[in-house]
This record gives C-alpha cells, sequence and structure tokens, in this order.
C-alpha cells in the first residue's frame, strides 16, 4: 500500500493518491472522515497489474482518519501517518496529517 502527496501551489489542497496492491479482490475503497465513511463514495479503479488506484483532493492543513475496505474487510494502511483508536469502529484507523 502506498500513499503520494502533491500539495497544489495554487489553493489550500493536497491531492493525495492512495494505491493498494490486491490482484485477488474484486473491489477496493478508501473511506475516512473526508467521505463520512461511505463505502460507495471513493472507489478505487483496478488498474492491468492488479493495484487498485485512485486519488483525492483534500484541503491541506488538516488530519482525516481514514481505513480501506477490500472486498468488505476494513485494512489499515502501514505508511499512515498515525494511527487512532475509534470507539465506533472498535479499532484503530489510519491518520493522514497534511
Amino acid at each position: 500500500m502506498a500513499i503520494k502527496k502533491q500539495y497544489l501551489k495554487s489553493k489550500p489542497v493536497c491531492k493525495v493518491t492512495f494505491s493498494v496492491p490486491a490482484e485477488e479482490a474484486k473491489s477496493v475503497a478508501v473511506v475516512g472522515s473526508f467521505n463520512e465513511w461511505n463505502t460507495e463514495a471513493t472507489e478505487l479503479k483496478k488498474l492491468k497489474n492488479g493495484t487498485f488506484k485512485g486519488t483525492l483532493d483534500l484541503e491541506s492543513d488538516n488530519s482525516y482518519e481514514f481505513r480501506y475496505v477490500v472486498d468488505g474487510n476494513y485494512v489499515n494502511d502501514e505508511q499512515a501517518d498515525a494511527y487512532a483508536w475509534n470507539d465506533y469502529a472498535g479499532a484503530e484507523n489510519g491518520v493522514l496529517n497534511l
């Protein structure tokens, strides 16, 4: 899994690209505080090499909790900036600091 951040000079936005290698998976989505944990809002596109990839424009100077949903299973990214316990989920979520 990988997270790439590209800050824009023209506005307070960071383009965040999420990459998840999951050749066997049928679907991968990224959910988090930026899309109200909606599993259908940000589905990643499967590339020919089996990696799922997608880019979001997120407001800079913020922190966002997030996780991936791989075929219905919630998974954290080992490259998250930090982790935060979430009582609702009963698990840790990855944190993205922009």
